[in-house]
């Protein structure tokens, strides 16, 4: 990532320099959810429901927080459609978190990533050359929509197979996250050190 010369340029690329933060926090957040379901070997459905929710609800929030942080204003329309998939995206976490069974988790949750998830991945496609992350949106928005459509098969199978799938993106995407965030972090670090 370079960042312009200009002061005055591309205000999504101005910003950057202090985007590293709401990303590499969405990596931790992925990261941390993608353990507990690897390592949880019997959850019960309101555990489900509660993991589940609070990663989604987390990750919209986030995703609202890094839409802030990368320049974009409300009436720009990556903007708003980043905004619109990232509230969908909380209000299926807090739907999964006080509905627990696999059938809610299966579809509202499949639902809420793919909405976030066709909202990353066309924000992404609109916003190349204008954001630093365009390139990461469009990689989570196919992660997202990946993990969107396995969910629903794997409904009969109760709560341990919906947190697989969904920890399984998680964990991808959190490891994409996390090197955006570390590459963000690297550059910031360099051009603030640059007279």
């Amino acid at each position: 990532m370079t960042l312009p010369a200009a002061p005055d340029s591309t205000p999504a690329l101005r910003a950057a320099t202090d985007l590293w933060k709401p990303v590499l926090v969405r990596a931790g957040v992925a990261l941390v959810f993608g353990a507990v379901t690897v390592f949880w070997a019997a959850p019960s459905e309101a555990g489900m429901g509660w993991a589940g929710g609070l990663y989604l609800l987390a990750t919209g929030v986030i995703l609202i927080w890094t839409v802030t942080k990368s320049g974009y204003r409300p009436q720009e329309r990556a903007g708003r459609i980043l905004s619109a998939g990232a509230a969908a995206l909380a209000g299926a976490g807090a739907a999964v978190a006080l509905i627990p069974s696999p059938l809610v988790f299966g579809a509202i949750a499949a639902v809420g990533l793919g909405v976030a998830g066709a909202a990353e991945l066309f924000a992404g496609i609109l916003a190349r050359g204008r954001s630093v992350l365009a390139r990461d949106w469009i990689a989570s928005g196919v992660i997202g929509l990946g993990t969107a459509v396995a969910l629903p098969f794997f409904i009969g199978l109760g709560p341990h197979a919906l947190l697989g799938v969904a920890g399984g993106g998680a964990i991808i995407s959190g490891v994409l996250w996390m090197l955006s965030g570390l590459t963000l972090r690297h550059d910031a670090r360099g051009d603030s050190a640059r007279p």
